[in-house]
């Protein structure tokens, strides 16, 4: 399959021969499964101190003849926190057992538990693939919700990785008729739930993915503006390919990242 490429004007200056990898078939459930692999991978162990709830004085005994004792005092006998004692009489409460008031979780989460998951590399390779040849797959890139010029796919040269300025690189975008896709990105909404209370107020859309063969002025310049993302040809993976697991991003390569790819034989 031949597919235009562009100079930073947007006019087609030749054509390219996409690699073998962009000729694997379209596999959404896999795609789905190694994104979550990553994820969960990439999530951090939370939970309670083992001893949370419990640090506090509840030596309330169920004997009936000892002396901190809670018969004869119509209460039930659950374990009490002592707040007060003036001799033979305490003032107490029932904050430690989880039915109660003020009490302690019953199953806090552990923070011990392992969130990983395994993938075999055989199917992460071909996972990676069937999101590479969506993300050249016009109808599942719109049904994705990117606004896409008329002429996508096409493939940038590579004096687009030289671009130092991040104005620069919004007028390139723009004239490969991407200017409505950035205003799709740039804008933000306010999330909904008890995120907003955890550092995830707002939510905001994907936007193109840039994939060069090498590090360069673009990975600084490009990375200010909102939804795109940069990334080098080799660190591709099935999350940037399809973020949420959902395939067909909009990706446009550099001429030299498909060399690198056909070359190095990568994700084969």
């Amino acid at each position: 399959m031949k597919v235009d490429v562009v100079d930073l004007g947007g006019k087609v200056v030749g054509k390219v021969d996409l690699p073998k990898q962009f000729s694997e078939e379209y596999h959404p459930n896999l795609i789905k499964r190694a994104v979550e692999v990553i994820q969960a991978n990439k999530r951090q162990p939370y939970g309670a101190k083992p001893e949370a709830g419990k640090r506090a004085i509840v030596k309330l005994s169920k004997r009936r003849r000892d002396y901190r004792a809670s018969y004869g005092r119509g209460i039930s006998r659950v374990p009490r926190k002592v707040l007060l004692k003036r001799g033979s009489q305490f003032y107490f409460v029932g904050a430690f057992a989880p039915g109660t008031v003020g009490g302690r979780r019953a199953h806090p989460p552990k923070a011990e538990k392992d969130w990983s998951k395994r993938i075999n590399k055989k199917e992460r390779k071909k996972a990676i693939r069937s999101a590479l040849s969506a993300a050249l797959n016009k109808s599942l890139v719109e049904e994705r919700g990117h606004k896409l010029p008329e002429k996508y796919p096409f493939v940038l040269v590579d004096d687009f990785v030289k671009l130092g300025k991040t104005k620069d690189v919004k007028q390139a975008l723009e004239a490969l008729g991407l200017k409505d896709e950035i205003e799709r990105s740039a804008k933000k909404k306010i999330r909904a739930g008890k995120g907003k209370l955890r550092g995830r107020r707002y939510r905001r859309k994907v936007g193109p993915l840039l994939v060069v063969h090498e590090k360069c002025d673009l990975m600084k310049s490009a990375a200010n503006i909102p939804g795109v993302d940069i990334v080098l040809v080799n660190n591709l993976n099935a999350e940037m390919l399809a973020p949420g697991g959902k395939a067909g991003r909009l990706t446009l390569f550099t001429k030299s990242a498909l060399d690198v790819m056909a070359k190095e034989n990568l994700f084969m």
